[in-house]
């Protein structure tokens, strides 16, 4: 195996291809179709793929109704450029459901949000810069299980 394709289900996919292209610091582009998008990377990896809730009956997709978006699932985004990440996702929620710290197994700065369809998304640094280890940034704590 190559690369996996995370497909998640969601009610408004231009909506929320949309707030994952602003998380991420992508181009605002539009999804190739009304009930299918792909947030890809300037390199062309796929980065997350959105589809409609019951938009061409594949079982696990048909509608948000049978489980909780999200129970079970974490998507979980390293980035080159935490610094700038981090107030872009404040613009678009109204809090973090985990401000930035350091997570101690990782050693990387990291934070959390919900997007719009109740899913739990975490932010991570790629790197360990010396900045992230300061008290100003983040601080050190264990991560909730």
């Amino acid at each position: 195996m190559k690369r996996t394709w995370t497909i998640i289900g969601v009610a408004d996919v231009a909506l929320s291809f949309k707030w994952y292209q602003s998380l991420l610091g992508l181009p605002e582009t539009a999804p190739a179709h009304s009930d299918f998008g792909q947030i890809v990377d300037s390199d062309g990896t796929v980065l997350l793929c959105l589809h409609e809730w019951g938009a061409h009956e594949h079982p696990s997709l048909t509608s948000p109704d049978h489980a909780k978006p999200g129970n079970g699932l974490l998507l979980f985004f390293r980035v080159d450029n935490f610094d700038i990440a981090l107030p872009r996702a404040r613009t678009l929620v109204s809090r973090l459901e985990e401000e930035p710290q350091v997570n101690p197994s990782t050693g990387t700065a990291e934070f959390s949000l919900r997007d719009p369809d109740g899913y739990y998304v975490t932010v991570s640094a790629l790197n360990e810069p010396e900045s992230y280890k300061s008290e100003a940034c983040c601080s050190v704590t264990a991560r909730r299980q």
